[in-house]
This record gives structure tokens, sequence and C-alpha cells, in this order.
């Protein structure tokens, strides 16, 4: 089965991230099409882009660096849960994204973005233009969630509506697809 890597990019203390993260692994589970590698940016902890050669090279030379390469390159299929900061992506997730680059390369993309009245919308189409920069592949198929706050209950759980139960299984059989098809992509890379 292929690996589906989580990946929590905001790191702030309060975070809605994680309960977002969590009814997402969730959906994933019940799905069913992929193993599942959560990846936490807090708990991961990349400094600031520290190596100082260009990462196409793959020459890296901290111990960090080594094991974040090591884990997305095991991954086939990626999604971001993503916060929007000033109508934009998070500095913890491209930084995150800059430290690599092979690694990511013709592997497909989901997004589920939150925020306020544009439910991280601006954040997404920023980031797909960083993705493709690395060779990802987004997908359109994508979980928007606005004004997050309304769907959490007093224990920070999240309570999807109709739309959000809909979304994330579109998603998830896109990225499916997509990742089969670019499988022989990855192969001969």
């Amino acid at each position: 089965m292929p690996t589906l890597q989580i990946i929590i990019a905001s790191t702030r203390p309060g975070r809605v991230g994680l309960p977002v993260a969590r009814w997402f692994v969730g959906e994933a589970e019940q799905h069913g099409a992929f193993d599942l590698d959560v990846v936490d940016l807090a708990e991961l902890g990349l400094p600031f882009l520290d190596e100082p050669k260009h990462p196409r090279l793959q020459e890296y030379e901290h111990a960090h660096t080594k094991r974040w390469s090591a884990r997305v390159a095991a991954a086939d299929a990626f999604v971001y849960v993503m916060p929007e900061y000033n109508f934009g992506i998070n500095a913890p997730l491209k930084n995150a994204i800059d430290f690599l680059h092979r690694e990511w390369a013709y592997k497909p993309l989901g997004l589920v973005t939150y925020g306020g009245v544009s439910a991280g919308t601006r954040a997404g189409q920023m980031v797909r233009q960083i993705a493709i920069g690395v060779r990802l592949t987004p997908v359109f198929e994508s979980v928007h969630i606005p004004f997050v706050a309304q769907f959490l209950d007093d224990a920070r759980v999240i309570q999807p509506n109709d739309v959000m139960r809909q979304a994330a299984p579109a998603m998830l059989d896109e990225l499916v697809k997509v990742e089969a098809a670019l499988r022989p992509l990855r192969q001969t890379a």
C-alpha cells in the first residue's frame, strides 16, 4: 500500500491544526487506501534552513536534514494540513519544503486548509506554486474549512459538516489515482 504523509504545518501553541489533523487522519484511516505517516512540524523541530548546499544536490550535512530527507523520500503522497497566516503560507511549512528538493518529486499533494472567511484558500494557492517548484503535483480536490473555530467543540474536537465529510474522501480518491499515475515517473527519476 502507498504511504500518505500528512504534515501538520502549524507550530503555534494552542493551534487549531492539531484537531483539524486528528479529524483528517480519521478520515484517511477510514478511507483505507494508504498507510499513514503523520508529521507534526512542531515535533519535527527543523531549524531555519541551515544546509550550505542546494537541496537538489542531496549532499546534506546535518542529521536533522538526513532524517527529514529519508522520511519524505519514503512517502508516496502528501497532505498538508495548513493554516493561512496573513494571506499566505506559514513559515514552518515553507521551511520544511525548502530543506529538500528531489524527495518531493512526482508525488501528489492534497490540501486541508483552514482559517477565517477564506478558509485558508489563499495560502493553498500560494503553496501550490511552491509545490510545483519541487515537482509535487497538487490535486484539484481539497478540504477548505472556513471559520474553523465554529467546528471545534468544547473538547477541541472537530465536528465536520457535510461539505467536509464529502471533500475528504473525494481528495483521498484523487490522491490514489494520481499517486498510481505518477509512480512510473518516480521509479525512473
